[in-house]
């Protein structure tokens, strides 16, 4: 196993001069720090974390605090998690994922010392999560929004994103819209905030619309997508076009609205929101999405954190990005009612 002296005798400098530069505990000449990475990337040194932890108050390593969900991640969460590690990894930290279910989890990390900070992902409106982690005085940062708008946080702006979907339906020809969004099994009022955000943006739009909303929830798998494809047929058939914020649903959508002789887009526009564009073009007919900004949101979120810790961070941040549309072939013309 190579060690730190190895590391040492190659660049030519003293141990300690090698930790300088790995703890960054101590400025070092720029050719001198230039001479040591070389020596660490040609001998493959790989830092104890352990070791550094136990030398200094900081162990410089983040954890990303998610629930334990079947349905979590999907594609957009796995973006979400590597973009945030490359952030870490590039600014000199460890990152890992903390899954979280309970009180006994949440108690453990706190009372651990293990982590110099904590992202939070899947946030409540009312989440006990935040309230436990001020309390505690650890630092943390959030993709999602609670009530309490003043917290440290990045966000998508779902009021924009559905506004910009209802307008590229309308520029089809669409009134009749209704928003298929994910079933939870929280209890009321414990769902991720963005729910309730869809869900209000939604409802907006279509007042000022001056038409009906229809809102639908399933769960997020194939089943959930087929289940929505028979309710719209149904019992609102008069729906010419979908907003769907589920993206787990989206296959399933499409392949039950075709099984109940309805074509996409001839007979239903479908626009699949808070999704990857990636995950459109797998499906057919390829969807027109909304794509979510996940790569940019993970590293905004974990950069907020990192430079919390640092001292280099004036106000905390506050940031909402839209989604992106990509058209597809799943948005045609409404079809004309007889």
């Amino acid at each position: 196993m190579v060690t730190m002296r190895d590391v040492a005798e190659r660049a030519n400098v003293s141990i300690a001069t090698v930790s300088f530069v790995l703890n960054g505990t101590k400025r070092v000449a720029p050719e001198t720090r230039a001479r040591i990475e070389a020596a660490i990337e040609e001998l493959d040194y790989k830092r104890n974390v352990v070791a550094r932890a136990l030398a200094s108050s900081h162990t410089r390593i983040l954890a990303l605090l998610h629930p334990c969900r079947e349905a979590w991640p999907n594609a957009t969460g796995n973006r979400f998690v590597m973009s945030a590690a490359n952030g870490a990894r590039e600014r000199g930290y460890d990152f890992v994922l903390w899954p979280l279910n309970d009180d006994e989890q949440m108690s453990h990390l706190l009372a651990g010392g293990l982590v110099d900070g904590v992202l939070l992902m899947e946030v409540q409106l009312r989440d006990p999560r935040v309230d436990r982690l001020i309390a505690s005085g650890l630092p943390f940062a959030l993709i999602g929004r609670t009530e309490d708008e003043e917290l440290p946080y990045v966000d998508m702006d779902f009021a924009t994103t559905i506004d910009q979907a209802v307008e590229h339906l309308r520029s089809f020809g669409h009134r009749r819209m209704a928003l298929v969004t994910l079933r939870m099994k929280d209890p009321a009022g414990n769902e991720p905030g963005w729910i309730t955000r869809v869900k209000s943006a939604y409802l907006d739009a279509m007042a000022a619309l001056g038409e009906p909303a229809t809102v639908i929830t399933v769960e997020g798998s194939s089943a959930g997508g087929r289940e929505a494809a028979r309710l719209l047929s149904e019992d609102f058939p008069e729906a010419t076009a979908v907003i769907l914020v589920n993206e787990r649903a989206s296959a399933g959508l499409i392949k039950g609205s075709r099984a109940l002789g309805r074509t996409v887009p001839d007979d239903l526009s479908v626009i699949s929101a808070a999704t990857s564009a990636e995950l459109g073009e797998m499906i057919e007919p390829s969807l027109t999405v909304m794509a979510a900004p996940a790569g940019q949101l993970g590293r905004l979120g974990v950069n907020a954190l990192i430079d919390q810790l640092e001292g280099a961070q004036d106000a905390p941040p506050h940031v909402l990005i839209p989604c992106t549309l990509v058209p597809g072939q799943s948005v045609g013309p409404a079809p004309i009612r007889q």
